[in-house]
């Protein structure tokens, strides 16, 4: 679908409204597109929106791909970007300007990570919040290090995962002011994120749990100090990747990112029920994830901690699931999502092999 229209644009509508509901979805983000050029660009003319296509994944928000073509006392512009805007149900409560804050930021560094253009973080334009930014080369492939390429190549791109986390830890997130953006922890990065987690729990609840009421006593009862602070990514996985030709072009999915402890991204990794995603069999799994990583980062990475990040990432992915529950329930979610039983058991499992 394409808007070439030179006609002034659509006023601006407020997020949720009767009016916009009623609207077709291409239609409306035609619209808001070309009201956030005017904003960003008032001298803007001919502006072009070329290919609007709404593509499959993203559970939480929805992902518009286009091309958006303009001249300004600047010159012509033409970029490829992606639209990120949020769905009416989700599975996370995230802030978009927090994560266009952690995007502008990695702009000064070497982490590849798409250039933000614009913002709607009210929804004003677009009618729920929402993000643009640059469209990189690159396929999302969830099963990359899993799928049917030969074993040499899908280690290398295993090593290359690995040295991006490795990458993204070591920003320098003082000298980029993102302590001043995203908050430092006081305390125990782990007890922030457990307290985090369990409000999202409590909100997400329709019935008692109490299997995932004892797992959170035992993670408040154990909950580790962090050997460093760092940027985290918070979901880091090769579904939040772009890749080309055998290269990461570019890590994607920003929301979650904060300022913690390093082994939440590297619990999320070695996570016994994600190795289908992280681990090759036989080859990367968790004893050469975690060398490879200590080598790289130098940090001592105790066991004793890896493992409450290990439950605590199955902890966290059960509230994401009760979310999507609680979401589909209140009906503003349409796919349906089973409560997480089937995470209890290696959470179990893991909690008596530290005991």
């Amino acid at each position: 679908m394409s808007d070439r229209s030179s006609s002034d644009p659509a006023p601006a509508r407020a997020a949720g409204s009767a009016a916009m509901d009623a609207v077709d979805p291409a239609v409306q983000v035609l619209a808001g597109l070309r009201q956030l050029i005017l904003d960003a660009h008032p001298s803007a003319q001919g502006i072009a929106l070329d290919g609007l296509l709404r593509s499959a994944g993203g559970l939480s928000r929805e992902n518009w791909s286009f091309d958006a073509t303009w001249t300004d006392a600047q010159g012509a512009h033409h970029h490829r970007l992606m639209l990120m805007r949020d769905a009416a149900g989700t599975l996370l409560h995230t802030d978009r300007a927090r994560e266009c804050a952690v995007l502008k930021a990695l702009e000064l560094t070497a982490v590849p990570a798409p250039k933000i253009f614009w913002m709607d973080e009210q929804g004003q334009r677009l009618g729920a919040p929402s993000v643009v930014m640059e469209r990189m080369p690159g396929v999302c492939d969830y099963m990359a290090l899993n799928g049917p390429g030969p074993l040499d190549a899908r280690l290398s791109l295993a090593q290359d995962f690995l040295a991006l986390m490795a990458t993204i830890h070591a920003v320098d997130w003082r000298a980029l002011g993102l302590g001043e953006r995203l908050g430092v922890p006081e305390g125990a990065p782990s007890l922030r994120d457990l307290a985090h987690w369990e409000g999202e729990y409590r909100k997400a609840q329709l019935e008692p749990h109490p299997e995932l009421d004892y797992v959170l006593s035992w993670l408040r009862r154990r909950a580790p100090q962090a050997e460093a602070l760092v940027l985290v990514h918070g979901d880091f996985k090769p579904g939040n990747a772009l890749i080309d030709q055998g290269r990461i072009t570019a890590k994607l999915d920003w929301e979650t990112a904060q300022l913690g402890d390093p082994l939440e991204d590297l619990g999320w990794v070695t996570n016994p029920v994600r190795k289908r995603e992280h681990q090759i069999p036989g080859h990367w799994e968790r004893r050469e994830i975690v060398q490879a990583y200590r080598e790289r980062t130098g940090r001592q990475v105790a066991e004793a901690d890896l493992l409450w990040w290990n439950v605590f990432s199955c902890w966290k992915l059960s509230i994401i699931q009760l979310t999507a529950v609680a979401e589909f329930v209140a009906g503003r979610y349409h796919r349906v999502f089973q409560t997480p039983t089937w995470l209890y058991r290696p959470m179990f499992q893991m909690m008596e092999a530290a005991s």
